[in-house]
Protein backbone atom coordinates (compact mmCIF):
# COMPACT_ATOMS: atom_id res chain seq x y z
CA UNK A 1 0.00 0.00 0.00
CA UNK A 2 1.34 2.92 -0.87
CA UNK A 3 0.66 6.34 0.74
CA UNK A 4 -1.97 7.77 -1.82
CA UNK A 5 -4.13 4.19 -0.70
CA UNK A 6 -2.64 4.69 3.00
CA UNK A 7 -4.56 7.94 2.96
CA UNK A 8 -7.45 7.02 1.37
CA UNK A 9 -7.39 3.94 3.55
CA UNK A 10 -7.47 6.28 6.49
CA UNK A 11 -9.81 8.85 5.35
CA UNK A 12 -12.45 6.07 3.94
CA UNK A 13 -12.28 4.07 7.71
CA UNK A 14 -12.45 7.65 9.75
CA UNK A 15 -15.51 8.03 7.82
CA UNK A 16 -17.38 4.84 8.06
CA UNK A 17 -16.43 5.03 11.72
CA UNK A 18 -18.23 8.54 11.71
CA UNK A 19 -21.40 7.05 10.31
CA UNK A 20 -21.37 4.20 12.48
CA UNK A 21 -21.09 6.19 15.60
CA UNK A 22 -23.75 8.80 14.19
CA UNK A 23 -25.90 5.89 13.41
CA UNK A 24 -25.88 4.41 17.08
CA UNK A 25 -26.45 7.94 18.27
CA UNK A 26 -29.35 8.20 16.80
CA UNK A 27 -30.51 5.03 17.13
CA UNK A 28 -29.80 5.50 21.22
CA UNK A 29 -31.53 8.56 21.03
CA UNK A 30 -34.70 6.61 19.54
CA UNK A 31 -35.15 4.16 22.28
CA UNK A 32 -34.33 6.74 25.05
CA UNK A 33 -38.05 7.34 25.71
CA UNK A 34 -39.12 3.74 26.02
CA UNK A 35 -36.08 2.46 27.98
CA UNK A 36 -36.94 5.22 30.46
CA UNK A 37 -40.44 5.00 30.45
CA UNK A 38 -41.21 8.69 29.90
CA UNK A 39 -44.03 8.14 30.39
CA UNK A 40 -44.05 7.50 33.43
CA UNK A 41 -41.84 10.90 33.95
CA UNK A 42 -45.04 12.52 36.63
CA UNK A 43 -44.45 15.56 38.78
CA UNK A 44 -43.36 13.31 41.42
CA UNK A 45 -40.89 11.97 39.65
CA UNK A 46 -39.68 15.61 38.88
CA UNK A 47 -39.90 16.82 42.13
CA UNK A 48 -37.60 13.52 43.69
CA UNK A 49 -35.32 14.17 41.13
CA UNK A 50 -34.58 18.19 42.36
CA UNK A 51 -34.84 16.74 46.06
CA UNK A 52 -31.70 14.48 44.76
CA UNK A 53 -29.91 17.22 43.42
CA UNK A 54 -30.62 20.08 45.86
CA UNK A 55 -29.46 17.86 48.65
CA UNK A 56 -26.35 16.73 47.03
CA UNK A 57 -26.95 12.69 47.09
CA UNK A 58 -24.79 12.16 44.37
CA UNK A 59 -22.06 13.17 46.36
CA UNK A 60 -22.22 9.85 48.52
CA UNK A 61 -24.07 7.66 46.17
CA UNK A 62 -24.42 6.55 42.39
CA UNK A 63 -27.10 5.91 39.70
CA UNK A 64 -26.60 3.60 37.07
CA UNK A 65 -22.90 3.37 38.70
CA UNK A 66 -22.58 6.90 38.42
CA UNK A 67 -21.32 9.31 41.30
CA UNK A 68 -19.42 8.80 44.17
CA UNK A 69 -18.83 5.48 45.77
CA UNK A 70 -18.92 5.94 49.64
CA UNK A 71 -22.57 4.57 49.81
CA UNK A 72 -24.38 2.26 48.28
CA UNK A 73 -25.76 2.67 44.68
CA UNK A 74 -29.05 3.12 44.56
CA UNK A 75 -30.34 2.04 41.23
CA UNK A 76 -32.62 -0.86 41.92
CA UNK A 77 -33.27 0.10 45.36
CA UNK A 78 -37.05 1.06 45.12
CA UNK A 79 -37.28 -2.62 44.27
CA UNK A 80 -34.94 -3.89 46.90
CA UNK A 81 -36.12 -2.31 50.19
CA UNK A 82 -39.74 -0.52 49.15
CA UNK A 83 -41.55 2.74 49.81
CA UNK A 84 -42.55 1.64 53.41
CA UNK A 85 -38.71 0.77 54.41
CA UNK A 86 -37.44 4.40 52.43
CA UNK A 87 -40.24 6.39 54.09
CA UNK A 88 -38.80 5.42 57.10
CA UNK A 89 -35.02 5.65 56.89
CA UNK A 90 -35.57 8.66 55.17
CA UNK A 91 -37.10 10.42 57.90
CA UNK A 92 -34.79 8.92 60.47
CA UNK A 93 -31.36 6.96 58.98
CA UNK A 94 -30.10 6.82 62.41
CA UNK A 95 -32.37 4.01 63.61
CA UNK A 96 -31.07 1.98 60.86
CA UNK A 97 -27.62 2.43 60.89
CA UNK A 98 -24.78 3.03 63.80
CA UNK A 99 -21.65 4.78 62.88
CA UNK A 100 -19.46 2.81 65.01
CA UNK A 101 -20.98 0.11 64.21
CA UNK A 102 -21.33 0.09 60.65
CA UNK A 103 -19.05 2.84 59.85
CA UNK A 104 -21.55 5.01 58.42
CA UNK A 105 -24.20 7.36 58.72
CA UNK A 106 -26.33 8.84 56.79
CA UNK A 107 -26.66 12.82 57.41
CA UNK A 108 -30.31 13.89 58.52
CA UNK A 109 -31.59 15.31 55.49
CA UNK A 110 -34.75 17.06 57.49
CA UNK A 111 -36.67 16.50 54.47
CA UNK A 112 -40.18 16.88 53.92
CA UNK A 113 -43.14 14.29 53.87
CA UNK A 114 -43.58 15.65 50.14
CA UNK A 115 -40.16 15.37 49.31
CA UNK A 116 -39.72 12.01 50.66
CA UNK A 117 -42.60 10.86 48.81
CA UNK A 118 -41.17 12.55 45.59
CA UNK A 119 -37.50 11.43 46.18
CA UNK A 120 -39.39 7.86 46.32
CA UNK A 121 -41.19 8.00 43.15
CA UNK A 122 -37.74 9.65 41.50
CA UNK A 123 -35.73 6.47 43.07
CA UNK A 124 -39.11 4.02 41.90
CA UNK A 125 -39.03 5.46 37.98
CA UNK A 126 -35.28 4.99 38.37
CA UNK A 127 -35.31 1.60 39.22
CA UNK A 128 -37.75 0.60 36.46
CA UNK A 129 -35.46 2.11 33.37
CA UNK A 130 -34.07 -0.34 31.52
CA UNK A 131 -30.69 0.18 32.08
CA UNK A 132 -29.52 -2.79 30.14
CA UNK A 133 -27.59 -4.54 32.96
CA UNK A 134 -25.52 -1.76 34.51
CA UNK A 135 -24.23 -1.61 36.89
CA UNK A 136 -23.14 -5.35 36.57
CA UNK A 137 -23.55 -5.59 40.20
CA UNK A 138 -24.52 -2.15 41.79
CA UNK A 139 -22.78 -1.78 45.10
CA UNK A 140 -25.31 -3.15 48.04
CA UNK A 141 -25.67 -1.89 51.46
CA UNK A 142 -23.58 -3.16 54.91
CA UNK A 143 -22.88 -6.83 54.88
CA UNK A 144 -24.15 -8.37 51.54
CA UNK A 145 -20.68 -9.13 50.02
CA UNK A 146 -19.06 -10.87 53.14
CA UNK A 147 -22.11 -12.45 54.63
CA UNK A 148 -24.92 -13.26 51.88
CA UNK A 149 -22.32 -14.91 49.06
CA UNK A 150 -20.08 -16.78 51.56
CA UNK A 151 -22.98 -18.36 53.69
CA UNK A 152 -22.60 -21.69 55.06
CA UNK A 153 -24.81 -24.54 53.09
CA UNK A 154 -27.13 -26.21 54.68
CA UNK A 155 -26.05 -30.23 54.99
CA UNK A 156 -29.24 -31.29 53.50
CA UNK A 157 -28.19 -28.74 50.20
CA UNK A 158 -24.27 -29.83 50.26
CA UNK A 159 -24.78 -33.47 50.56
CA UNK A 160 -26.63 -33.13 47.19
CA UNK A 161 -25.40 -30.46 45.50
CA UNK A 162 -22.98 -33.13 43.16
CA UNK A 163 -25.90 -34.77 41.88
CA UNK A 164 -28.51 -31.86 41.88
CA UNK A 165 -31.88 -32.79 40.67
CA UNK A 166 -34.60 -30.70 39.58
CA UNK A 167 -36.99 -32.32 41.42
CA UNK A 168 -35.22 -31.86 44.90
CA UNK A 169 -37.22 -28.44 46.45
CA UNK A 170 -34.35 -27.72 48.90
CA UNK A 171 -32.10 -27.26 46.10
CA UNK A 172 -34.77 -25.58 44.23
CA UNK A 173 -35.38 -23.20 46.82
CA UNK A 174 -31.82 -22.14 47.12
CA UNK A 175 -32.10 -21.24 43.62
CA UNK A 176 -34.74 -19.12 44.06
CA UNK A 177 -33.24 -17.83 47.08
CA UNK A 178 -30.39 -16.35 45.30
CA UNK A 179 -31.78 -15.29 41.79
CA UNK A 180 -36.17 -13.94 43.27
CA UNK A 181 -36.27 -10.36 42.45
CA UNK A 182 -35.92 -8.35 44.28
CA UNK A 183 -33.16 -10.39 45.87
CA UNK A 184 -33.27 -12.55 49.21
CA UNK A 185 -29.73 -11.72 49.91
CA UNK A 186 -30.29 -8.31 49.28
CA UNK A 187 -31.60 -7.69 52.95
CA UNK A 188 -31.22 -11.34 54.82
CA UNK A 189 -27.46 -13.27 55.53
CA UNK A 190 -27.29 -16.86 56.35
CA UNK A 191 -24.80 -16.07 58.44
CA UNK A 192 -25.40 -16.22 62.50
CA UNK A 193 -25.66 -12.81 63.77
CA UNK A 194 -25.51 -10.94 60.56
CA UNK A 195 -28.43 -9.13 60.68
CA UNK A 196 -28.56 -6.30 57.38
CA UNK A 197 -32.06 -4.99 56.31
CA UNK A 198 -33.63 -7.96 57.23
CA UNK A 199 -32.78 -10.54 60.37
CA UNK A 200 -30.23 -12.96 59.26
CA UNK A 201 -32.23 -16.32 58.46
CA UNK A 202 -29.71 -18.26 60.22
CA UNK A 203 -31.43 -20.26 62.91
CA UNK A 204 -34.64 -19.16 61.59
CA UNK A 205 -36.39 -23.16 62.00
CA UNK A 206 -35.49 -22.72 65.86
CA UNK A 207 -36.61 -19.01 66.36
CA UNK A 208 -39.90 -19.99 64.65
CA UNK A 209 -40.98 -22.97 66.76
CA UNK A 210 -40.38 -19.99 70.17
CA UNK A 211 -42.67 -17.82 67.78
CA UNK A 212 -45.49 -20.30 67.01
CA UNK A 213 -45.82 -21.13 70.54
CA UNK A 214 -45.81 -17.43 71.76
CA UNK A 215 -49.30 -15.85 72.37
CA UNK A 216 -48.19 -12.67 70.57
CA UNK A 217 -48.12 -14.20 67.54
CA UNK A 218 -50.79 -13.35 65.76
CA UNK A 219 -50.37 -15.01 61.98
CA UNK A 220 -52.46 -18.38 60.73
CA UNK A 221 -49.22 -20.34 60.31
CA UNK A 222 -49.09 -24.00 62.48
CA UNK A 223 -45.59 -25.18 61.29
CA UNK A 224 -42.36 -23.66 60.00
CA UNK A 225 -43.19 -23.93 56.03
CA UNK A 226 -46.03 -23.14 56.71
CA UNK A 227 -45.14 -19.83 58.68
CA UNK A 228 -42.31 -19.49 56.25
CA UNK A 229 -45.04 -19.27 53.32
CA UNK A 230 -46.88 -16.90 55.52
CA UNK A 231 -43.19 -14.40 55.92
CA UNK A 232 -42.67 -14.09 52.21
CA UNK A 233 -46.42 -13.51 51.05
CA UNK A 234 -47.64 -11.76 53.90
CA UNK A 235 -44.86 -10.38 55.40
CA UNK A 236 -46.69 -7.80 58.17
CA UNK A 237 -48.77 -10.94 59.54
CA UNK A 238 -45.75 -10.88 61.62
CA UNK A 239 -43.11 -8.30 62.37
CA UNK A 240 -40.26 -9.20 63.75
CA UNK A 241 -39.34 -6.18 66.59
CA UNK A 242 -37.04 -3.15 65.56
CA UNK A 243 -37.30 -0.49 64.32
CA UNK A 244 -35.15 -1.63 61.51
CA UNK A 245 -37.36 -4.32 60.28
CA UNK A 246 -41.07 -2.68 60.49
CA UNK A 247 -42.87 0.80 60.98
CA UNK A 248 -46.41 1.43 61.92
CA UNK A 249 -47.09 -2.03 61.70
CA UNK A 250 -46.47 -2.92 58.46
CA UNK A 251 -42.84 -4.86 57.83
CA UNK A 252 -40.40 -3.59 55.64
CA UNK A 253 -40.16 -6.57 53.22
CA UNK A 254 -41.80 -6.47 50.02
CA UNK A 255 -45.14 -7.76 49.67
CA UNK A 256 -44.72 -8.35 45.95
CA UNK A 257 -43.66 -11.55 46.22
CA UNK A 258 -46.82 -13.21 46.30
CA UNK A 259 -47.41 -12.52 43.13
CA UNK A 260 -43.76 -12.73 41.90
CA UNK A 261 -43.45 -15.85 43.08
CA UNK A 262 -45.33 -18.92 42.21
CA UNK A 263 -46.84 -21.29 44.52
CA UNK A 264 -44.43 -23.75 43.68
CA UNK A 265 -41.29 -21.01 43.90
CA UNK A 266 -42.11 -20.04 47.38
CA UNK A 267 -42.93 -23.87 48.52
CA UNK A 268 -39.40 -24.68 47.37
CA UNK A 269 -38.22 -21.50 49.11
CA UNK A 270 -39.99 -22.34 52.50
CA UNK A 271 -38.35 -25.82 51.94
CA UNK A 272 -34.55 -24.56 51.77
CA UNK A 273 -35.08 -21.99 54.73
CA UNK A 274 -36.48 -24.99 56.66
CA UNK A 275 -33.18 -26.36 56.69
CA UNK A 276 -31.23 -24.05 58.92
CA UNK A 277 -31.90 -25.01 62.59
Amino acid sequence: MNKRQARYFAIGSTLVATLIFLGLTVDSHRQFPKLTNAQNITPAVTLGKNVWHKNNCINCHTLFGEGAYYAPDLTKIAQQRGAPYLRAFLKDPSKFYDEQRHRRLMPQQDLSDADIDGLIAFLDWVSKVDNQGWPPRPIMVTGLGATAGNAPVPAATATSTAAASDKDPVILGERVFRTAAPACTACHSLTVGADMAGPSLAGIATRTQQTLASPAYKGSATDLETFIRESITKPSAHLVAGAMYSANGVSFMPNTYEKDLTPEQVAHLAAYLATFK
